[in-house]
């Protein structure tokens, strides 16, 4: 139901007919032929660059072959006007029973309008958040969980096989600091006076619980027992009781993994799924042993001057080789890193995308090229960065969290303003750019909101429904009812948000294959706003409202129109992962 598909074959087909040869003769690549709405709708419905592209391998004058092309496309049913514009777009517009018969078509199809099969059921992995299990989801997390969610719903909807994933960095030294921050919070538990928490441990009153459980759980067993292994079991209850809360945090944005992974498993059996996939980069010839340069001056913590095992990354993309395997023999955190995704591989995933934060810019060139080297290039890798959100309120920001002391958690930040906010302005801008959030302006009712524009039109469509059943009590409303009448609608701003529905499988599509969700916030603010346009064209001309009680049919035509509306609002703002309410409270 793309109809800008549609038209991409129909003008396709009108090229083909030209009969159109390259200079050598050879047949014209028709690729990059496009189909889509002019930037000024008054120059129509559809604008195609066909001419443009295809005027200087076939050795034609681009204006020329144009106005060739618009005759042909003329002749087309759904077609009464085509105009050349400019260095020789072809622009055209459909008529009034073409728009009125895709109405039909969007109510026939309901909540699967939109949907698509591009993604041809490939396997998508996405992951996402994967926040160390260290404590609870602050806002930093935030933006990488909504992207990451509403590009897999997004990607869902477009056809792919898409997992949700969250890996479990459950394993290194953030783990053992985690240890004995617990352990500390286990003695304070039992009456022992421990002080200032010491630098370098979480000093969080979160762990206060768990240490609170542990006392419970083990009375004073825990000093009883060797320190190595009373802190394994620390550990474990710890990673358990914080991933438990960070579940909790991320089902409150409404965000759910199908998959949530332990590094840990990775280290188990004497690392044996970390030397695998060392094996099998040895096997394909991107394993050596050699020494690196500290990068640009710096000294990380697991750089050494002498031999140890090398990633051979440069060969595939990297900016510099990366270290595996330390000369002690222990493995890096890259290790880690080279089976995990050979584990995703493994699991027989065509496209790998990761969401990270931007401070994981330096991920970008080493994973991708990993990637190149254990796939081949048969597999895709995709970094997504989210740039950084800064919180206001009323214009002046915020720093404390009333929790943790140092940030401000993610489950304050939604018992505040709310689920439906926190999703939609996350994506109202594109993942890469700074984001401002402010809790004053995301909860105000006006339309300097655009989640409450939005959704406010949801409720503005359950309300016309309302008012013709309390108006019309003997008329149905069924879709068939609806679809029957759609003939006569006829006003422009009626088939204006005709046009602006049609947009929404291809917005769906370009959004899915351009890994942009913030696209679909952006098309649910525009739809919302001529849906509003409308409606106060009603409201200052009566003969232009949604229910005419004295003109039952016409009324059915505008319901229709309403409801397909509300279905693509509900379609939009679910795969955004809000609601679309029925009334505004």
């Amino acid at each position: 139901m793309n109809i800008f598909a549609d038209f991409n074959e129909r003008v396709i087909k009108a090229v083909q007919g030209l009969d159109l040869k390259g200079k050598d003769g050879a047949a014209l690549d028709f690729s990059r032929i496009a189909v889509e709405p002019p930037r000024d709708p008054s120059h129509g419905d559809l604008a195609t660059n066909a001419a443009m592209v295809l005027a200087k391998p076939a050795g034609q004058n681009p204006r020329a072959l144009a106005e060739t092309l618009a005759q042909v496309l003329r002749a087309d049913r759904d077609v009464v006007g085509v105009d050349v514009a400019g260095p020789g777009f072809v622009n055209m517009k459909l008529s009034d029973a073409f728009w009125q018969a895709h109405l039909v078509a969007i109510l026939a199809a309901g909540a699967n309008y939109g949907r698509s099969s591009i993604g041809a059921g490939r396997k998508m992995n996405v992951e996402y958040v994967s926040a160390n299990p260290t404590g609870p989801m602050h806002v930093g997390h935030c933006r990488g969980a909504v992207v990451g969610d509403a590009l897999a719903n997004l990607l869902a909807f477009a056809g792919y096989d898409v997992t949700k994933e969250y890996v479990i960095n459950d394993a290194g030294s953030q783990i053992d600091v985690l240890g004995r921050s617990a352990f500390l919070r286990y003695r304070q538990a039992l009456g022992d006076q421990i002080g200032e928490i010491p630098p370098g441990l979480y000093p969080g009153d979160y762990l206060v619980p768990v240490g609170q459980a542990l006392a419970a759980e083990f009375g004073r067993g825990l000093l009883e027992m060797p320190e190595d292994k009373a802190l394994a079991i620390v550990k474990d209850r710890t990673v358990d009781a914080m991933m438990g809360m960070i579940k909790q945090d991320l089902a409150l944005l409404n965000v759910h993994h199908d998959v949530f992974f332990s590094e840990r498993t990775l280290h188990a059996d004497g690392a044996k799924a970390i030397r695998a996939a060392i094996n099998d980069l040895t096997l394909k010839g991107h394993i050596y042993k050699g020494t690196l340069p500290p990068p640009k001056g710096e000294k990380p913590d697991d750089w050494e001057d002498r031999e140890q095992t090398l990633f051979r990354s440069t060969e595939v993309g990297d900016d510099m080789d990366r270290p595996l395997v330390k000369s002690d023999g222990s493995f890096t955190y890259f290790a880690a890193d080279v089976a995990y995704l050979k584990d995703k591989v493994n699991r027989g995933f065509d496209e790998l995308i990761y969401v990270l934060g931007a401070d994981h810019g330096g991920y970008v060139k080493r994973l991708e090229a990993l990637a190149r080297a254990v796939t081949g290039g048969s597999v895709k890798l995709t970094v997504l960065l989210c740039q950084l959100v800064k919180l206001f309120r009323d214009g002046e920001p915020v720093r404390m969290s009333k929790r943790s002391g140092d940030f401000i958690t993610l489950r304050e930040v939604v018992e505040e303003v709310g689920r439906d906010p926190i999703r939609f302005m996350m994506l109202y801008r594109k993942n890469d750019a700074p984001l401002d959030f402010d809790f004053a302006k995301v909860t105000e009712q006006s339309k300097d909101n655009p989640v409450f524009y939005v959704q406010y039109a949801s409720a503005r469509c359950h309300s016309v429904f309302r008012q013709a059943r309390e108006q019309l009590p003997g008329l149905d409303f069924d879709r068939g009812t609806l679809s029957a009448a759609g003939s006569l609608l006829a006003d422009e701003g009626e088939l204006g948000l005709v046009r602006k529905l049609a947009e929404y499988p291809r917005m769906i599509e370009s959004a899915a294959a351009a890994l942009e969700p913030h696209r679909m916030a952006f098309y649910l603010y525009d739809l919302a706003s001529a849906f509003h346009s409308q409606w106060n064209r009603g409201a200052d001309n009566a003969d232009l409202r949604f229910v005419k009680v004295n003109e039952p049919i016409l009324t059915c035509a505008r319901l229709g129109l309403v409801q397909a509306v509300s279905d693509v609002l509900t379609s939009g703002l679910a795969l955004i992962g809000a609601d679309a309410p029925a009334e505004m409270r």
